[in-house]
């Protein structure tokens, strides 16, 4: 689906719905000629071993170490790429190559006529074909058209972060730095001059564009929908807009076609899927789904979601299985005929997001669970009614949608994954659901509720750190320089100096607020080698530890 923009006197009120399917790696172009795509399966992967790839050939060295922590190794069948004697043979029997799978072991083709299905499936290697786009007009149901929701009245700056407690982690530091999030959207026009986003452009945290729809490397066109999901989560105007993850890195993947409304775009999702997680990405945040098509045939039922049928959903479980947290909008169709929650956000491991208004109530058109199988969907919710936002190179706008609740609860996950770097991100979906709001009474429209950030901290941190008794901990101890400093309670606040043998202090920093149990730092790395003393005064007494400086 698309998002537009309507002007009302001088105020920018947008008409909102969600953006829609996608799949798989990279090929030719999108050309208006090729009106017939096809989903071609293949039965293997032809002689590719495990052995014949180091991770290095098929991963980043982030992808690699994210897969480590994860417990999960590297590599594995569903890292091989489709045997391309397979995909040569389709070549030659005159099917362009559009992009691949190596998870699905599956290939997007297309054609400018129709393919020879029977002479297809007599070829050995392939196991299904599926005709996942052809010619045919437009839909004009009203669940395929643009609904208004207009902004009443501005939503202060940062009830997006403060709704979820979040505002402490922000101001102890905890801002998604060194994460990566994968942003998988319809386009991103304005994204490159838009004025909130100017930190992230000037201190290159657009870390990679590219187009799965034409294969190309320009994102910043088709559609304003993806820029107003990155302004949520890494916008930054003082006392203006205040994004969830204003220091993250960003992939911008364009895997929306928002001129068409057809399974190909699964496709072009699962690319875009398979791409972040070949660069690290620490989370997906998909603000799209797909449920019904320009094609009536190709519809997907209700029943379907059960989290194992939809093609779509499918990958987004194999990319949480691979240590990827995905996050997913559960939909706009709840006061529409569909009524519930959309593919991908079905999926056992996707944390689907809903939307509340700036009450903590459910809106009207947050899609409703559960799922065909009877598991509680959505998730969480967060603030999904006038959304600040920025769709324009200098004004912000306030928008509504679960496509921006989604990035709400993707940028507070990104804050806590650099908060406890050891959390993985199925601990980061468990903690918000057991310090969500109503983790006891969970149901169909709320999920497990609006989670408490300084909870789910809390609770990561009492699973991965060594939480004290009483007083604080450093650790390690001896250091090379990267420290840790491990309070027995939240202290909310305190001071913190290093000094040295003789009683010169070498840091000092005031903390006048603090999230967790759990601090980091590097403040003795470039520092002599020695016996150094870690001092802390918290509202609750003053506290020192001796730590012992090794050389590199």
């Amino acid at each position: 689906m698309t998002l537009s923009v309507k002007h009302a006197g001088n105020r920018t009120v947008l008409l909102v719905l969600l953006l829609y399917f996608s799949a798989v790696t990279l090929a030719g172009g999108q050309d208006t000629d090729y009106k017939y795509f096809y989903r071609i399966t293949f039965t293997d992967k032809g002689d590719y071993t495990t052995a014949d790839f180091s991770p290095s050939e098929l991963l980043s060295p982030r992808a690699v170490e994210r897969r480590v922590k994860a417990g999960i190794s590297v590599p594995d069948f569903q890292d091989l790429p489709v045997f391309k004697s397979y995909l040569d043979q389709m070549v030659n029997m005159g099917l362009k190559l559009h992009c691949t799978s190596k998870w699905m072991n599956s290939a997007l083709f297309k054609s400018t006529s129709p393919a020879d299905i029977a002479a297809l499936n007599d070829l050995p290697f392939v196991n299904d074909i599926k005709l996942v786009k052809s010619t045919g007009l437009k839909s004009q149901h009203a669940d395929k058209t643009e609904i208004m929701i207009t902004a009443t009245a501005a939503t202060p700056y940062d009830l997006p972060i403060t709704m979820l407690n979040g505002s402490m982690l922000h101001n102890s530091g905890f801002n998604g730095n060194n994460i990566i999030i994968a942003i998988l959207d319809g386009g991103f026009v304005y994204a490159d001059i838009a004025s909130s986003l100017n930190n992230l452009r000037d201190e290159g945290r657009i870390m990679n564009t590219r187009d799965f729809v034409n294969n190309t490397g320009d994102v910043y066109n088709a559609s304003e929908h993806g820029t107003a999901v990155l302004s949520v989560l890494a916008g930054n105007i003082p006392g203006v807009i205040e994004g969830t993850a204003p220091s993250a890195g960003y992939l911008l993947l364009k895997t929306e076609d928002v001129v068409t409304e057809f399974p190909c775009e699964e496709d072009f999702w699962v690319a875009g899927a398979e791409f972040a997680d070949s660069c690290g990405a620490d989370i997906i945040s998909s603000s799209l789904g797909y449920f019904t098509f320009d094609d009536p045939s190709m519809n997907y039922k209700i029943s379907n979601l059960d989290g194992k049928t939809a093609f779509i959903t499918r990958a987004a479980e194999i990319a949480a299985s691979k240590g990827i947290l995905v996050v997913n909008s559960a939909g706009n169709e709840r006061n529409k005929t569909w009524k519930y929650i959309i593919f991908p956000s079905d999926g056992e491991d996707v944390l689907a997001a809903g939307a509340v208004d700036g009450n903590g109530m459910i809106s009207s058109f947050s899609s409703a669970g559960p799922t065909s199988d009877g598991r509680i969907k959505p998730d969480n919710v967060a603030l999904g009614v006038s959304v600040p936002l920025q769709v324009s190179p200098s004004s912000v706008s306030y928008a509504s949608g679960t496509s921006f609740s989604c990035p709400i609860l993707s940028g507070m996950s990104a804050c806590l994954m650099q908060a406890v770097p050891e959390a993985k991100a199925s601990d980061i979906t468990d903690a918000l659901r057991k310090t969500a709001d109503r983790s006891l009474t969970p149901d169909s429209l709320y999920g497990f509720g609006i989670p408490d950030m300084l909870k789910a901290l809390s609770y990561l941190q009492d699973k991965y750190a060594n939480i004290p008794d009483e007083g604080i901990i450093t650790a390690p101890n001896p250091t090379t320089g990267n420290l840790r400093i491990i309070f027995s309670k939240p202290p909310s606040s305190f001071t913190l100096e290093i000094i040295s043998l003789s009683g010169k202090v070498v840091y000092k920093k005031d903390f006048s607020e603090f999230a967790g149990k759990v601090i980091s730092l590097d403040a003795l790395q470039n520092r002599e080698q020695g016996i150094y003393f870690v001092r802390v005064t918290t509202p609750g007494g003053i506290f020192t530890n001796k730590v012992i400086k090794l050389r590199y």
